[in-house]
């Protein structure tokens, strides 16, 4: 027997709608590539977005089609992101940070039809147009005053939208219609694209309102310093305007300078992104001797926080979230938000003790973690092993590669995340190490495997490993451990060289180290665990 309900398809446009009525006055405040500040208010973004609609469709997008988008944080970009998916378009926001190697692979799996860019990224894309789809249009994310000089055919965002009406005929969609596509190089060789649909968009903005409810609600000004192109800002340009909290893009500019200075202006209450943002944050905070003014929350992300980092704001009257996700799971999966009772009865010290961990599940994300056989372990914080989640704001295949999607999911359904993990019996999530040997810089990932193989091609190069060394400031950065063919040891530079062709910059290797031979186990593998032991204490260049 079904209940009897009306059912109504979630819809993305919808978001920005209610935004509209029920807070009309909460912003949207951005650093501009321009060089000044832009704002407007929620109902003012909404009669751009219907304007843009109109103009996409004149472009010829249709359902499906994919629009990608390469800008930093900005209105623009968030008119896109409505614009696109309101018409039934798929938002596919390419990271800039990615190799060229790696932005031509992505945009031609996902036969983008139009690409948006800011002007900071045009060089890039003139560099790479020819190996782009054929039909593609460019469109600019500025005015005519600021359009830059080109050899393609270049369209002007404003050009494009002046003459449109602001009233737009939305189409009501099936809430599984595709929505959002979001590639992770997280996995070894070639990325692997997770496509949303609006129904888990929507799902995943009530699981961040609800979860993380003191950054995100009424009067709150929400500061997302995670990209928009990492896997769309954390879902923050949903959830904000949701709860009718105002956000503070902050462009292209994340030093901690820039960030104190603007947080300080728009009197940001709340700021979202990975560790190494913030540590750059608490040294101008530091030299300042004071927070920005109103700052009272930070979420932490996209690589585990130092406990270190998380005392300091904490001292300093700024609360910290230590939260944990994947690209596939939209990607919130856990939050680090204390209960009542935990203040109550821990010190300070077991209080950052449990915040230092990955968190909590927030609702609708199952975990589980299982042994090499597949068997469910207790959550007891003793075992460990392979953590599985499901839910339904993560991926049920990745887009177009049938492979990745029989490797990433086991027999029930659940998917694999790669993560060695355990759950305590307070359900609170201890991330123990990556399964594939991944190393994470900053937020961002890079492929050892992939270092290797290019490594290899090398004639000078007998064999090698690369493995994550602790930093400072980027939590992990990949040293190189090679066996020389010969006697000659090859030089940084001949291999920097080398890898520059497939890799992008800030993926090289800080380090070489040579060695006789590389430890093996018993299946005859390199056995990283022992080279991590070995290099336990191992200092890059930079940290001596």
């Amino acid at each position: 027997m079904f209940g009897n309900m009306m059912h109504r398809p979630l819809s993305i446009i919808e978001i920005l709608r209610f935004a509209v009525e029920a807070h009309p006055k909460a912003e949207v405040v951005s650093v501009r590539t321009e060089g000044d500040i832009h704002r407007y208010t929620y109902p003012e973004c909404y009669s751009r977005v219907g304007k843009l609609a109109h103009a996409l469709a004149k472009l010829g997008v249709k359902t499906g089609d994919r629009v990608a988008t390469l800008a930093w944080n900005g209105y623009r970009h968030f008119e896109l992101y409505y614009a696109i998916a309101g018409i039934g378009g798929v938002c596919h926001t390419l990271n800039p940070r990615l190799s060229a190697e790696q932005m031509i692979y992505i945009t031609n799996h996902a036969e983008d039809r139009v690409m948006f860019l800011d002007t900071t990224f045009v060089p890039v894309i003139e560099a790479l147009a020819d190996k782009f789809p054929k039909d593609m249009h460019y469109v600019v994310m500025t005015d005519r005053a600021h359009m830059p000089k080109s050899g393609l055919n270049l369209l002007c965002y404003e050009d494009l939208i002046q003459d449109e009406v602001e009233e737009y005929d939305w189409p009501e969609l099936p809430e599984e219609t595709a929505a959002g596509l979001c590639y992770t190089s997280g996995t070894t060789g070639n990325p692997k694209g997770a496509l949303y649909s609006h129904r888990s968009t929507v799902l995943h903005a009530f699981t961040a309102a609800i979860s993380i409810s003191d950054g995100l609600k009424e009067g709150a000004r929400v500061l997302p310093v995670v990209p928009l192109f990492h896997v769309n800002a954390w879902g923050l340009p949903y959830a904000a305007p949701l709860t009718g909290a105002s956000l503070i893009f902050p462009g292209g500019a994340l030093d901690g300078a820039s960030l104190f200075d603007l947080m300080d202006r728009e009197k940001v209450t709340s700021a979202w992104g990975v560790p190494t943002v913030w540590l750059g944050l608490q040294s101008e905070i530091s030299s300042r001797g004071r927070n920005p003014e109103g700052f009272a929350s930070i979420i932490v992300g996209g690589s585990a926080a130092p406990r270190s980092l998380i005392a300091a704001f904490e001292k300093s009257g700024v609360t910290v979230c230590h939260a944990w996700g994947m690209t596939e799971m939209s990607p919130v999966g856990t939050h680090g938000i204390l209960s009542a009772h935990h203040k109550d009865t821990l010190s300070k010290e077991e209080l950052l003790d449990l915040k230092a961990l990955q968190g909590r599940r927030v609702f609708g994300v199952e975990l589980k973690i299982v042994d090499e056989n597949g068997n469910r372990l207790p959550h007891d914080g003793e075992e460990a092993g392979e953590l599985f989640v499901r839910g339904n704001t993560i991926i049920s295949s990745y887009f177009n590669d049938t492979e990745a999607t029989k490797a990433a999911m086991d027999a029930d359904g659940w998917f694999g995340t790669g993560d060695v993990a355990s759950i305590n019996d307070e359900g609170f999530l201890i991330i123990q190490d990556r399964a594939k040997d991944l190393i994470k810089s900053g937020g961002e990932w890079i492929s050892s495997i992939d270092l290797e193989n290019i490594v290899m091609a090398h004639p000078e190069v007998a064999s090698c490993a690369v493995i994550a060394v602790a930093h400072p400031k980027w939590d992990e950065r990949p040293l190189l451990i090679i066996v020389p063919a010969d006697v000659v040891r090859v030089a940084k530079e001949d291999i920097d060289a080398l890898l520059l062709d497939h890799v992008a910059k800030w993926q090289l290797p800080d380090a070489i180290e040579f060695v006789d031979e590389l430890p093996l186990t018993a299946t005859g593998k390199v056995s990283k665990l022992t080279l991590r032991k070995q290099f336990a204490d191992y200092k890059l260049p930079d940290m001596k």
